[in-house]
């Protein structure tokens, strides 16, 4: 798993956008930036849909204020569904990325097999990354949310 100090890996996340889909590669969305990148198992699924995607477009102005340039939300899903799931919940101010074959999130070391649920897919985390670097990273345990929720991310960055 990758570890506070450590570079994000080379890779390749989806966005549809109004122009279309673009295709995003970790050195650009991460360079001279500090970011905060959180993932989830699956959009619109329970805990992702009703608590964590929406606490971070609740605190996205204050995140951004600590000094954040961007806030991206990473899930092993394609580009289409995490742009619906975006506009569902009114996220015009987070880079909503698809993961659609999960290599992001296995050379992060953070996938789980969920079998039935869709397989293989991203374990909840969240993470602050500045330049590339990972400065900071929650990952939940199973079944919890804490670590990686917006409002613990924002106390971290102040």
């Amino acid at each position: 798993m990758i570890q506070q100090g450590q570079t994000l890996p080379s890779a390749t996340l989806s966005e549809l956008t109004d122009e279309g889909m673009q295709n995003h590669s970790t050195e650009e969305l991460f360079a001279n930036k500090k970011v905060v990148l959180f993932a989830v198992p699956g959009a619109f699924t329970p805990t992702c849909s009703e608590a964590h995607l929406p606490g971070y477009v609740v605190l996205a102005d204050q995140i951004k204020a600590a000094g954040v340039d961007a806030i991206a939300c990473v899930s092993v899903n394609d580009a289409f569904v995490m742009s619906a799931w975006g506009k569902a919940h009114n996220a015009s101010e987070i880079l909503m990325l698809g993961d659609g074959d999960a290599s992001f999130t296995k050379s992060l070391g953070l996938e789980m097999d969920t079998a039935t649920f869709g397989g293989v897919r991203s374990q909840r985390y969240a993470m602050i990354v500045e330049n590339g670097v990972v400065t900071q990273l929650n990952v939940e345990e199973p079944k919890q949310f804490e670590a990686s929720k917006a409002e613990t991310i924002l106390a971290a960055l102040k």
